[in-house]
């Protein structure tokens, strides 16, 4: 299906291909699935409170600041009447570049990694539908229902690959709102403290950003299988959440998936 091209301000939008909070959001772990398999294929098997509050209650008011103060003003000096500031340049205002062509926003391939043509082939040529977005979680069914409610406008993305195993994905899910992109981006990050689908901790913070995170998974260990590493970082700009995936036969260290990460969020 199609998402509705009266919001795509004359760019064409994506087919539409959707997820619940906790489990039925949970995006679906890999590991289990799609990269367990790739994996043995290669190998050939494929009361503080209460204190505080008492504290707080003999102290004296603080008086709140003044709220008249000097430098507050925006511009600095006031313009003549009927002159307005000038609009931002194209370069600078993110809801321009964002109605544009969304694939143009993915940041550029990092050196010494190409793109993962299998996932390409079997994909959406930068696009990403619904469906097949909504098939990345647990209950697909859900999020389907759940990411239409959110008001959902495209997604697009890419897939990378460097050296024998390790792979990448990049997904930039727009809303019609920053307020969805940003429930959107929660959701996800919620259930990254866990330990049966998140990462079992509370991850790190995404510098340059106000709500991003990363985080390092645990190695996934089965008898017969190579070991699977994952990391994950999930942010949101504006009306675009942002949610990369690295996984590995080997060690994935918190460098490797910070830095896909900042590419990313500078590119927005």
């Amino acid at each position: 299906m199609h998402m509705d091209d009266s919001i795509s301000d004359g760019q064409p939008e994506p087919p539409a291909d959707t997820p619940e909070p906790g489990a039925a959001g949970e995006r679906r772990p890999r590991g289990r699935t799609t990269l367990i398999i790739a994996a043995a294929a290669l190998l050939g098997i494929a009361g503080g409170v209460a204190v505080g509050y008492g504290v707080q209650a003999g102290r004296a008011p603080t008086p709140l600041t003044a709220l008249s103060q000097p430098d507050l003003a925006y511009p600095a000096k006031a313009l003549p009447a009927g002159k307005a500031p000038d609009p931002l340049p194209a370069s600078q205002d993110r809801r321009v570049r964002a109605d544009g062509d969304l694939r143009k926003l993915v940041a550029p391939r990092p050196k010494g990694w190409e793109e993962d043509k299998l996932l390409t082939t079997l994909g959406w040529d930068g696009w990403l539908g619904l469906e097949g977005y909504a098939l990345e979680f647990e209950d697909e069914d859900y999020m389907y229902g759940d990411l239409l409610d959110q008001g959902i406008r495209r997604v697009a993305g890419a897939a990378w690959k460097k050296g024998e195993h390790r792979t990448a994905t990049v997904r930039l899910v727009q809303f019609r709102s920053g307020a969805a992109a940003a429930d959107h981006a929660e959701d996800q990050r919620s259930y990254m403290p866990q330990t049966d689908h998140g990462a079992g901790n509370g991850g790190t913070a995404l510098k340059g950003s106000a709500n991003g995170r990363y985080y390092v998974y645990p190695a996934d260990r089965k008898p017969g299988y190579m070991p699977v590493h994952r990391a994950r970082a999930i942010f949101q700009r504006g009306d675009v959440m942002v949610d990369i995936h690295v996984y590995d036969t080997a060690p994935i260290s918190k460098k490797d998936i910070r830095t896909l990460a900042e590419r990313q969020l500078e590119r927005l």
